[in-house]
């Protein structure tokens, strides 16, 4: 579904992928762990067009999207859960899952289909349809930014720390509710620094340090936290 070739990217003259590659295949959930600066969200920017890739590849489907426009990337079936929550704070919950179905606004029947399926995932998101987006809690905000992004009907979903600076009971919530979007067939890159949340839900790991793949192991092939630790200190190499 997704394969990146010895990206190299960054920002400006600042380089912070040095040749990453992985794959993520056809309904997979592989999460790409790392600590702070390591290069995680770099990476998703750079799938998702956002980070301008200086040298590799990007491939959706076989398909090298180097040349599609960040804006048109959607179209694609490629859709982006960014870091921090972000949300319109001045529109409602509603309006804010309707502007994810912007691209497709002609098919009123389809959004309204969509829209109901959304609520009935994130049934607190129907609860509080009415009330401005700013108003909602962290889990809450993080529950409308994945809806907002299914409501682009999309084949391949990345999400950039959802569990950031949520309490333990919620990020239950959300990993069970990343869990349930393989229901619909959907393909899912995860970025994460909750080493314990990627295990419990991905099929497949990697681990970033420096820009670079340190590690990368199927999750049933005994990864011990332990083992992962030492990557993300940088006591190890790649294996």
């Amino acid at each position: 579904m997704l394969k990146l070739d010895s990206i190299v990217a960054g920002y400006g003259r600042t380089r912070i992928l040095h040749g990453v590659s992985l794959h993520v295949p056809k309904g997979g959930l592989v999460a790409l762990l790392g600590g702070n600066g390591t290069g995680k969200s770099t990476t998703l920017k750079a799938i998702a067009g956002l980070v301008k890739v200086q040298e590799g590849q990007i491939l959706l489907e076989g398909r090298d999207i180097d040349p599609v426009p960040a804006e048109q990337r959607s179209a694609l079936g490629l859709s982006l859960v960014p870091q921090g929550k972000e949300v319109f704070a001045g529109m409602s919950v509603e309006e804010n899952l309707l502007m994810g179905a912007y691209h497709r606004r002609k098919h009123r029947n389809e959004i309204a289909e969509d829209l109901e399926s959304v609520y009935q995932r994130f049934k607190r998101l129907r609860e509080r349809r009415k009330v401005y987006a700013g108003m909602l809690s962290g889990g809450e905000r993080q529950m409308l930014s994945i809806g907002r992004s299914l409501m682009a009907r999309p084949t391949m979903l990345l999400l950039d720390e959802p569990s950031a600076a949520l309490a333990p009971r919620v990020v239950e919530e959300i990993a069970e509710a990343i869990l349930s979007l393989r229901e619909l067939g959907l393909t899912l890159l995860l970025v994460e620094q909750n080493v314990g949340m990627a295990l419990d839900i991905a099929d497949y790991i990697y681990v970033i340090r420096g820009g670079r793949i340190a590690y990368e192991r199927a999750v049933g092939e005994g990864v011990a936290m332990e083992e992962l630790q030492e990557f993300y200190l940088g006591g190890k190499d790649h294996d």
